[in-house]
């Protein structure tokens, strides 16, 4: 490993299980000290010990992210052990089960808390880390989705109003040298995801790929180490898909 996040600190939010424990196992390795938080206390644990017996330091925080008051004190108290924070990995969200209803089929109440948690949780996460973000000029990672491209469920819509806040974290917060991006992953083979699909449904998808290819966590992981690295300093503003060239971006024909 070239330890390209040597003395850097990264904070992963949903990084309990799946793509949050493969990112931060990866960060770790690389030199990263992580801050994890996630709902899933069993799961928290797994990923600190994950993470120390890569070489790196890890402190965990078990809190509900749509709760606003939690992430403020969550905020009060990282940035006063922390007065710089390299990385805000925005991993946490909803993406199985009542979510991935059409549009015209939710609640109010439901449609509130789903976006609470995958849209608006991520702004008030940099909002409280941003001292330390910016002593750092540090980074912003928003978890988007393939889904956000021309949405007709209610997950895609959060994933697309997360874009659109992406773009206005972005020039919001260089004023204070702080970048921001958003990732899509397109299909990504994981425990939950093979779960929650239906097999027609994964086939319809993975056929919908330009390259015949199973994305895996770490295809995300490794991009999200570049974003953070300092090759990927210069690269702001904007959503990056990591997909295998799926269709569901018309432009792609």
């Amino acid at each position: 490993m070239s330890k390209r996040l040597q003395g850097k600190v990264a904070v992963i939010t949903g990084g309990g299980a799946g793509l949050g424990q493969t990112c931060a196992v990866l960060f770790a390795r690389e030199g990263a000290d992580l801050i994890l938080t996630d709902i899933n206390e069993a799961g928290l644990q797994e990923s600190a010990e994950l993470v120390r017996a890569a070489g790196a330091q890890c402190s965990v925080y078990a809190f509900d992210i749509a709760d606003e008051a939690a992430v403020k004190a969550f905020g009060e108290e990282v940035c006063a052990s922390h007065p710089k924070i390299d990385v805000l990995y925005n991993n946490a969200g909803i993406a199985y089960g009542e979510i991935n209803k059409m549009i015209n089929d939710v609640s109010k109440d439901r449609w509130l808390h789903f976006l609470a948690v995958n849209t608006v949780a991520p702004m008030l996460m940099a909002e409280a880390l941003r001292p330390s973000l910016a002593a750092a000029k540090g980074l912003i990672i928003n978890q988007s989705s393939m889904a956000s491209y021309a949405p007709a469920t209610v997950y895609g819509v959060t994933k697309a109003a997360l874009n659109s806040i992406t773009y206005g974290m972005a020039n919001i917060y260089s004023a204070d040298g702080i970048r921001c991006n958003a990732i899509a992953p397109g299909l990504m083979e994981t425990p939950a995801n093979k779960a929650a699909l239906p097999p027609e449904t994964h086939a319809r998808i993975k056929g919908m790929q330009l390259i015949d290819l199973d994305g895996t966590a770490t295809d995300i992981a490794n991009l999200a180490l570049f974003l953070a690295s300092e090759e990927g300093r210069f690269i702001n503003c904007d959503i990056l898909s990591c997909d295998g060239g799926n269709r569901l971006r018309g432009w792609r024909g």
